[in-house]
C-alpha cells in the first residue's frame, strides 16, 4: 500500500534507456513502474522522488503530475491549467516558465497552447492571491510541463530545475558533447561494472571517464550539484530536513581509492587538455590516465577490458569520405592489438561495422539528442575477420 504523501511521477529520459530508468525508479523506491518512450510513469512517495533527483544516472528530469484530463479545444486546455490550486504549490513571488511538449497534437501551434497555459496559472494566482508570478524564460524558478497528445492533456511540476545530466562537474566542453546520463547508459548497457578496466580512446572532454569514475566511487550523481538546485526546493511542501539526511548518506557511501583501472585519451590536444580540466575539477586527477594518443596506434592497458568511444558521425559528405578511409586500418588496430577486449561504439553511421570488418555481438538503438544511433558491441579475438 502506497504512503498517505504518494504522488504520480514521470521521469524524462534519452530513448532506448528507458528500462534502464525503471531500475534506477525501483532502486529509488518507486512503484507502478510503466516504461512509456521517453521515459517511465511511477508512483512514489516525496523521498522517492528527492532520490531519484539524487541519485539517478539515466534521469533527464523528474516531473510530478498535478492534473490531467482529456480535451477538445485550447479551451479545455486553460480550464485544466486553472483548476489547479498553484498557490497551494508554490509561493507567488517565484517565477515560473511553462513548456509545451505534443505528440499527434491537434493544435498548429504548441506557442499559443504555452500562452493558455500561462495565463490560466497567472489568472488563478490572481484570483485566489491578488498577484500573479513573474515568467522568467531563462532561469525560472518553477518549471511547469504540459504534455498533450491526440486528446489527453498532463500538468507536471518539475522537481528537477535544470536537467539532471548537468552534473556540475564540467567546467571544460567539446563541440557535440555526450550528454552525461546518456554515457552513463551505454556503459550499463555495455555491461560494465567498477573493477573492469576501461578504455575510451577517443574521450573528447572526458564524459565516459566521470560517468564511470562515479560508479567506481559510490558518487551519487546529483550530489555535486548545490543543494537548493532542484526544483522541489522551491515547491511548498520541500523537506529540507528529508533532503539533508539523503544527502549526507549519499556523500557517506563515497568509496575511497588511490586509483581506478580507467583510461582516456585522445588525438586532439585540445581535448585532452579539457578532459585533465575536467578530472581535476572533480578531483579525479589523481585516480584516471589521461593521455594523448591516436587510437590507431594505442595498447591496451591491460590484458582484457572493455573499450567505449563515441567517434565522429560523418554526417556531412567531406566526413564520410575521411570515415571510409578511417574504419578499415580501426578495425586492424583492433584485431591487432585489442584481442581479449569487448569494444563498443556509438555511431549514427550504420556503415561502421561493415567498414571495420567485424560483426557486431549486439547492437542497441539509442538517441543522441533527436540523433537516430546504434551502440555496437563487438568482442574482439585475434586474427578476427568478417
Amino acid at each position: 500500500m502506497m504512503p498517505a504523501q504518494s504522488g504520480q511521477y514521470f521521469a524524462t529520459c534519452p530513448r532506448g534507456l528507458e528500462p534502464l530508468l525503471g531500475e534506477d525508479i525501483a532502486a529509488a523506491g518507486g512503484q507502478e513502474i510503466a516504461i512509456a518512450p521517453g521515459g517511465v510513469g511511477f508512483a512514489g512517495s516525496p523521498e522517492a522522488g528527492y532520490r531519484m533527483n539524487l541519485h539517478s544516472r539515466i534521469a533527464t528530469r523528474v516531473l510530478r503530475r498535478v492534473a490531467g484530463a482529456d480535451f477538445l479545444n485550447e479551451a479545455d486546455i486553460y480550464r485544466l491549467a486553472y483548476d489547479v490550486a498553484w498557490a497551494q504549490l508554490f509561493d507567488v513571488s517565484r517565477s515560473i516558465r511553462v513548456y509545451v511538449t505534443a505528440v499527434r497534437s491537434p493544435f498548429k501551434s504548441n506557442e499559443y497552447i504555452t500562452l493558455k497555459v500561462k495565463d490560466a496559472v497567472c489568472d488563478r494566482f490572481r484570483a485566489d492571491c491578488a498577484k500573479r508570478p513573474d515568467v522568467n524564460t531563462e532561469a525560472p524558478d518553477v518549471r511547469i510541463h504540459l504534455f498533450i497528445n491526440e486528446k489527453q492533456a498532463t500538468l507536471y511540476l518539475d522537481t528537477s530545475g535544470e536537467p539532471l545530466w548537468m552534473r556540475g562537474q564540467k567546467i571544460a566542453k567539446v563541440a557535440a558533447p555526450l550528454k552525461e546520463n546518456l554515457a552513463a547508459g551505454i556503459l550499463r548497457l555495455a555491461g560494465w561494472t567498477p573493477g573492469t578496466p576501461l578504455l575510451d580512446p577517443m574521450c573528447g572532454s572526458g564524459t565516459f571517464l566521470l560517468e564511470a569514475a562515479g560508479m567506481a566511487l559510490g558518487d551519487a550523481p546529483g550530489i555535486a550539484r548545490d543543494m537548493k538546485d532542484f526544483g522541489f526546493t522551491r515547491l511548498l511542501d520541500y523537506d529540507p530536513s528529508l533532503w539533508k539526511r539523503l544527502c549526507i548518506e549519499a556523500a557517506e557511501q563515497r568509496v575511497m581509492a588511490d586509483s581506478l583501472p580507467i583510461w582516456g585519451s585522445d588525438n586532439d590536444d585540445d581535448a585532452v587538455a579539457r578532459a585533465r580540466q575536467n578530472l581535476a575539477h572533480d578531483g579525479l586527477d589523481d585516480l584516471i590516465e589521461l593521455r594523448r594518443a591516436d587510437l590507431l596506434e594505442i595498447d591496451p592497458p591491460a590484458e582484457s577490458g572493455i573499450l567505449i568511444a563515441n567517434p565522429p558521425y560523418g554526417e556531412r559528405l567531406g566526413e564520410q569520405s575521411a570515415l571510409a578511409t578511417f574504419y578499415p586500418p580501426l578495425g586492424s588496430a583492433l584485431k591487432k592489438r585489442f584481442a581479449g577486449w569487448t569494444c563498443w561504439f556509438l555511431t549514427a553511421d550504420s556503415a561502421l561495422p561493415k567498414g571495420i570488418g567485424l560483426k557486431p555481438k549486439r547492437k542497441i538503438p539509442l538517441y543522441n539528442g533527436n540523433l537516430e544511433c546504434r551502440l555496437y558491441g563487438f568482442d574482439i579475438v585475434s586474427g578476427q575477420h568478417r
